[in-house]
Parts: C-alpha cells; structure tokens; sequence
C-alpha cells in the first residue's frame, strides 16, 4: 500500500509516496526550501509543489513543527511563521492540494511513530523518547509502544535557555561549534531528559543521526540506551503517511 508523506521542516519541506509494507520510501523524495516567511499560504504552496511534482492525487499526510490539536487545528509554530497559531492547517491544506484528504500531525510524533514501528524502536517496550535534532528539537514520547503527542521536550529550559536553543544542530551549526562541545550540550540535555522521565531509550533522529557516529559515542554518563534513528530524516515522512493511511481506512 502506498500513502504520501510530506514533511514540514524550519529549512525545507519534503515528500514522497511510502511504500507501507515496507515502511520506506517508494519513490526517492522530492524537497523544495521552506519559504520565509513561513506563513500559512506559503508553506501551503510549497507542499502542494512537492506534491505536484508527483502528480499524486490520494491520501496525503502532513508533518507540522509544533503542537498539533485534534489532527488539525495549530497551537504552537516556533520555527514558522506565528501567523500559523490557531490556524486550521488541515483545511488550508485540503484546499490548497484542491481537496485531497489530508492528515497533519507534529513532525516529531511522525517520526517517532515511524520508528517505532518500522525502526530503532521496534519491539521496545518501557519509556522511550525520540528526539529530532535539527532547526529545533523535536521529541516524541512513548510508554509501552504508546505515544504522548505533542510533548515538545525541545522548549524545556537548559542553563537559561530553551533546550533547542542550545543544543539543536542548528546552534550548532550558528556557533561553530565542534562536535566535542555540541555533544557536551546534548549530554546536559539528554541528562535532564533522564532525571525527568528515565527512559530505556533514547533515539536520536534528523538530518544529523546520518553522523551519529560523530558525536554519540561522545556523550556519556547516560544511563539509557542511546541509538540512532534508523529511518534517519525520512521518519517523519514514513510517520507521516503512516498515520494518513489509519484515517483513510
């Protein structure tokens, strides 16, 4: 069966139909740059010129970076436009991709279901957080296979500071940061992550768990397992389409 997934990020939007028995991309993905401003309509055209580009005309499900209420409705957009609050993003949608039926939930929570039903955390049961590093920092939180939407673990304060303010891949990247010093923040923050919630695992997703071997065998003094998306940047996609498909039936 094959569902399309687009994923919504603070520097691209990306997408391409899944192949859901496999849980992979059936078609190498087509990305276009996030338009700034992020606002409603431009993200709109964006998507439905990734979308076009495959000339699909079915289900369609939407990543979003930030808390997404009752499959539709946004709350929260801290690297888009803030003319997305309280936007119906599922209509806005709908309409723009000229009535497709249309699925939007938080990237993260796509990528974490994506994961664990087809990666790093297949089969696990307990506390396991997914986090995705990148413009933010994106989590998803599961127990015993379950997920808590729309956690949002990235705007917890650290030394002062939103948590993804200081160690997402993006502050990494701004203050040319070595990954010996990067990995040091991510440590503080994975430790505050533990003491909060004492996850058995942790996956680290995003465009950066393509380099985990850069920085995670750097972090230490974590109790939890620690592993690297297996889906790496097309979770969210997979997640995506994922849960596309469980509306369409």
């Amino acid at each position: 069966m094959k569902i399309f997934g687009v994923d919504i990020g603070g520097s691209g939007i990306k997408g391409a139909p899944v192949d859901l028995d496999r849980g992979d991309l059936a078609e190498e993905r087509f990305k276009v740059l996030t338009p700034h401003p992020a606002t409603p309509d431009a993200v709109a055209d964006g998507v439905r010129d990734v979308i076009g580009h495959f000339g699909w005309t079915g289900p369609v499900g939407i990543t979003f970076p930030g808390v997404v209420t009752g499959g539709s409705t946004i709350r929260t957009a801290a690297n888009v436009d803030k003319a997305w609050i309280d936007t119906d993003a599922r209509a806005l949608l709908g309409e723009r991709l000229g009535g497709l039926p249309v699925t939007v939930l938080n990237d993260a929570d796509a990528a974490g279901v994506a994961e664990m039903e087809f990666g790093a955390g297949k089969g696990r049961r307990g506390t396991v957080i997914l986090l995705t590093l990148g413009t933010g920092i994106g989590s998803a939180l599961f127990i015993d296979g379950e997920l808590v939407p729309n956690t949002e673990l990235g705007h917890l304060e650290l030394n002062g500071h939103e948590a993804e303010k200081r160690a997402s891949t993006k502050a990494k990247d701004d203050n040319e940061l070595t990954w010996e010093h990067w990995a040091r923040r991510v440590t503080k923050y994975l430790a505050h992550l533990e003491m909060l919630f004492s996850p058995e695992l942790f996956i680290i997703g995003g465009g950066v768990s393509r380099k985990a071997d850069k920085f995670l065998p750097l972090i230490e003094d974590i109790k939890a397992e620690i592993v690297p998306a297996q889906l790496q940047n097309n979770a969210g996609i997979v997640g995506a389409a994922m849960r596309a498909a469980q509306l369409a039936q």
